[in-house]
């Protein structure tokens, strides 16, 4: 009888770590995930008229963002229709209007996490919901887990974010997690990738929905804090966001090929 060797298994990772040879490249990459990501939040129904902006900052220029212009759907935002900015509010690419709202919350966060190359913000409907209660995100699942011990309570809710020191203050309150929970505004994620950012951006949205389920069902019974903390080691990587954003991105070029021009 021929004995068969078994082939090793290969849990982790699912997919190579990306490598860039020039910087030119690698703005591609982020540009190119950046509109997957707006392709991705126009599925899912997370743009609301003129409120929403994801960004990537520029690997070459650190001072400066890329982000989608004002009142462009993004279902259909293609990589040649991002706009850069630098972090004084000037756009050096693009002949569109920019949310300022936007620019005043990116670039407080651009200028004062070199940690963060993305940031996230829509006004998704569970988010909206959730934020209102004014109450972090529980650990009822692996998934929501993610979260735990890494998401900020931004309150209050003192209007459209317009000022420098309004972006400040968010800024602070944030510290170094990657989830704020906007009172009466929305969620708004980080990542030290776009992925990351867009991943974790999809999950505190689905974690919101399954927790208002959940309170709306009856008494959910949360994690225990000892193992919130193993399981946010374990699934709240920020290379974890990376990695579950992968295939969403295979899933989005083959769907819609159109955004990568």
């Amino acid at each position: 009888m021929t004995h068969i060797q078994p082939r090793p298994r290969k849990f982790w990772p699912p997919v190579d770590p990306v490598t860039h040879t020039s910087v030119e490249e690698e703005r591609q990459h982020r540009k190119q995930r950046l509109a997957a990501t707006f392709r991705l939040f126009g599925r899912y129904g997370y743009d609301k008229g003129l409120a929403g902006h994801v960004t990537a900052r520029d690997p070459e220029h650190h001072d400066r963002f890329w982000i989608n212009p004002l009142g462009q759907h993004f279902s259909t935002i293609r990589v040649s229709d991002l706009h850069l900015v630098d972090i004084d509010g000037n756009v050096l690419h693009g002949d569109r209007a920019i949310n300022q709202a936007g620019f005043t919350i990116h670039s407080a966060i651009h200028r004062s996490r070199p940690d963060v190359v993305a940031a996230a913000h829509t006004h998704s409907t569970y988010g909206k919901a959730w934020s209102s209660l004014g109450r972090p995100l529980a650990p009822l699942s692996q998934d929501a887990a993610a979260f735990y011990e890494d998401q900020v309570i931004f309150d209050p809710y003192t209007g459209v974010v317009l000022t420098e020191g309004e972006g400040r203050r968010l800024v602070e309150a944030l510290g170094d997690r990657k989830l704020a929970i906007l009172k009466n505004h929305g969620l708004l994620t980080l990542g030290p990738s776009v992925e990351a950012a867009a991943w974790w951006f999809i999950s505190a949205e689905d974690a919101a929905h399954t927790q208002l389920l959940a309170e709306a069902a009856g008494t959910p019974q949360p994690i225990d804090h000892e193992t919130a903390l193993l399981t946010h080691s374990q699934v709240g990587t920020q290379q974890g966001g990376a990695y579950n954003f992968h295939p969403l991105w295979e899933w989005i070029v083959a769907a819609e090929p159109d955004l990568l021009d």
